[in-house]
C-alpha cells in the first residue's frame, strides 16, 4: 500500500478536516485496510451492482462461491443470480458480470446475488469492524460524498483497487482529486486502460460474455448520484443504494 499525504478537503465543503487517504489493492490491501474502506471495481462487479440498483433492484447480495450464490438465490423468492469466474460465464447461469445484461434485465424490487472474481472477494475480506462502500466509476463522487459524510468523519479513507487493474486505479486516483478539491480528468486517467491489449479485445467484442457496450457503461463517470454502503447481514454481505441526503434530512 502506498499513503498520500494529508489532504485538506474542498473549500466547499467548508469543514476543516484533513483526510489521509491510503491507495491499496486486491485481497491483501483489503485485509491492511484502515478507517473508512472503499472497494473499487469497475470492470466490472460494482457496476453491475450501480445499474441493478438503479434499475430498482432491493438490494445485491455478495458472496464469494459460485456454488453458494446459486443456493442463495434458490432461497430467495424472485432474485437472479449475476456470476463469472475468471471473467468468463459460468454455463447454467445466464446473467454473466455485464451491465448490459442487468439494464436489459427487470430488476424492480428484486435482489441481486453478485459473485465475481475481483470485487466480491476483496469485499469480503475487509476486517469485519470497518465500514465499506462498494464502488465505481459511476458513483464516483457521490460515493466521495457520502464517505466525507460519515459520523464520525473518518481521518483515514482506503481505497482498494480490487484488481490491480488501471481502470480501478483510475476510479481510486479520481476519487481522490474530488476530495482534494480539484477536477479529475477521467479519460486522462483512463488512458494507460485504453493503450492496453486488454482494452483492444474488449473493444473488439472477443471476450465471451462481455459485449463492448459494457465499456461505455463502466467507463462514464458519475452516471448515478447514490452510494453503495455495504453491511455484513447473516453471513452475507449486502449492498444496498444510499441517495444523497436531502435539504429537510
Amino acid at each position: 500500500m502506498t499513503l498520500s499525504p494529508d489532504i485538506m478537503l474542498a473549500p466547499r465543503k467548508a469543514h476543516d478536516l484533513r483526510v489521509e487517504v491510503i491507495h491499496a489493492t486486491g485481497i491483501d490491501g483489503a485485509r491492511h485496510a484502515r478507517g473508512l474502506v472503499v472497494v473499487i471495481d469497475v470492470l466490472r462487479a460494482f457496476t453491475v451492482s450501480a445499474y441493478a440498483l438503479a434499475g430498482g433492484a432491493r438490494e445485491c447480495r455478495l458472496v464469494t462461491d459460485t456454488a453458494a450464490a446459486i443456493a442463495l438465490a434458490k432461497r430467495i423468492p424472485g432474485a437472479l443470480i449475476c456470476a463469472e469466474e475468471d471473467g468468463l460465464p459460468i454455463p447454467g447461469i445466464p446473467i454473466s458480470n455485464s451491465p448490459t445484461q442487468i439494464k436489459q434485465t427487470d430488476m424492480n424490487n428484486r435482489i441481486l446475488v453478485q459473485r465475481s472474481s475481483a470485487g466480491t472477494q476483496v469485499a469480503a475480506a475487509v476486517p469485519q469492524e470497518l465500514h465499506m462502500f462498494a464502488a465505481s466509476l459511476v458513483v464516483a463522487s457521490a460515493t466521495v460524498q457520502a464517505c466525507l459524510l460519515r459520523r464520525p468523519r473518518p481521518t483515514h479513507l482506503t481505497l482498494i483497487a480490487s484488481a490491480d487493474h488501471p481502470e480501478d486505479h483510475a476510479c481510486a486516483l479520481y476519487m481522490e482529486k474530488i476530495i482534494r478539491g480539484e477536477t479529475p480528468d477521467a479519460e486522462l486517467l483512463l488512458e494507460p486502460l485504453k493503450q492496453s491489449e486488454r482494452y483492444a479485445r474488449l473493444v473488439s467484442g472477443a471476450w465471451p460474455g462481455f459485449p463492448p457496450s459494457d465499456l461505455d457503461l463502466a467507463l462514464t463517470p458519475d452516471r448515478f448520484n447514490f452510494a453503495m454502503p455495504v453491511t455484513r447481514t447473516n453471513g452475507h454481505l449486502t449492498l444496498t443504494r444510499a441517495d444523497p441526503p436531502t435539504a429537510n434530512s
